[in-house]
């Protein structure tokens, strides 16, 4: 801890620092001092309304050393579940790959359709960051977002729509994780499709992806307050110029539209959005979302987040917040019974492995460590 006696030094050099870097503030101040004027009130809509979320890797983590399982679980608000795996990071890529597929090559899961849809038959073409072997851990990661990526691919090419329907994904419509243009051609597509179901089936699907936090809110968090860019006494919502995004993150590939293909440099091919900052509530202290619409369906910004405004208003324990998201999460989560039933089915597993003469080792391994994790947890 500090001294007493340093701490007015510490005060003073903190505001020296402030006041030396009162430039910095300036800048945010002067780029979003524009938006005041393209502030738009949200005027509700009603609509049906589908969330989409994978698992959360930390809560869906199985361990019993050196074992160490990740449940991939990707369900829907309703709590249907549209992809299940258990992989860990010394999974066998190439195996992996061919449970996507069945034995004449027909794709047999939302991973696999996606990969057939993009010409590619391994893992390690969809994603750089999957490699065949020399893999680090955080593979599992990716895997898991490309399975939350193909199932919103399958949720808009395979689905019929009986009504007007909002997806929403938890996270930005943008993502590093694809090999060259990849994520692009799959945005295409989709943009395809729903344009073919808005032309012959007179349905509108719109997918809409909304960020707890983003680099970009973080950056122009104090200017908007201090420019009181929010402060109409309604929800409200304001699109994020390409400007405030560079300002914000360094690789413009993943804030360039994926139809900018005249801007020089590399071609867009981490970006299918188009940014908003978004207020739900009608109060200026309420929480303001980072919202990414589809880019070619910015011109219905108004009506998406009109459809998703009863959704927010009624969002809980997060306030202002999709409730169907959160429902989303909540049914993705593995926890309580159902992570006891797989700890029992991960333990009887390794009793199988090591043998019957064994296997009362494992057993008491298990116990005392449960009693020291009940003493001290």
């Amino acid at each position: 801890m500090f001294d007493l006696d340093e701490l007015p030094e510490l005060r003073a050099r903190i505001r020296a620092q402030v006041e030396s870097d009162r430039t910095l503030l300036d800048d945010v101040l002067d780029a979003v001092r524009p938006l005041g004027a393209q502030v738009r009130t949200i005027r509700p809509r009603a609509a049906t309304s589908v969330a989409v979320v994978a698992a959360d890797g930390g809560n869906n983590m199985v361990a019993f050393n050196p074992f160490y399982l990740q449940i991939v679980r990707v369900v829907d608000s309703k709590g249907r579940q549209l992809c299940l795996d258990v992989v860990s990071p010394s999974t066998d890529t190439g195996e992996l790959t061919a449970r996507q597929f069945a034995v004449d090559g027909t794709p047999v899961t939302a991973l696999g359709r996606l990969m057939h849809a993009l010409g590619v038959r391994g893992l390690h073409e969809l994603s750089p960051m999957i490699p065949l072997k020399d893999k680090s851990p955080s593979w599992v990661q990716v895997y898991r977002d490309l399975c939350e990526w193909a199932t919103l691919f399958d949720l808009v090419l395979h689905t019929r729509f009986a009504s007007d329907t909002l997806i929403v994904r938890d996270g930005l419509l943008r993502s590093k994780v694809f090999a060259r243009d990849l994520f692009v051609r799959m945005y295409r597509m989709m943009r395809e499709k729903m344009e073919s179901i808005r032309r012959e089936e007179l349905r509108n699907v719109w997918v809409v992806g909304i960020a707890k936090r983003t680099q970009a809110l973080e950056y122009f968090r104090l200017g908007l307050s201090l420019a009181r860019v929010l402060e109409t006494g309604s929800p409200c919502f304001v699109p994020v110029p390409y400007g405030m995004q560079r300002q914000a993150y360094k690789w413009e590939e993943y804030i360039r539209s994926p139809d900018d293909i005249a801007g020089g440099g590399e071609d867009p091919k981490f970006n299918a959005g188009s940014m908003h900052f978004v207020r739900f509530g009608s109060r200026t202290g309420d929480p303001v979302w980072t919202v990414d619409v589809l880019h070619h369906q910015a011109g219905d910004a108004q009506q998406i987040f009109g459809y998703l405004l009863a959704d927010a208003v009624d969002g809980f324990p997060v306030p202002f917040y999709p409730l169907s998201l959160q429902q989303a999460d909540r049914h993705s989560r593995v926890a309580d019974l159902d992570l006891d039933m797989i700890e029992d089915s991960l333990v009887e597993s390794i009793r199988d492995v090591v043998g019957r003469e064994l296997a009362p080792l494992v057993d008491g391994l298990r116990l005392s460590s449960d009693v020291a994790a009940r003493r001290y947890g």
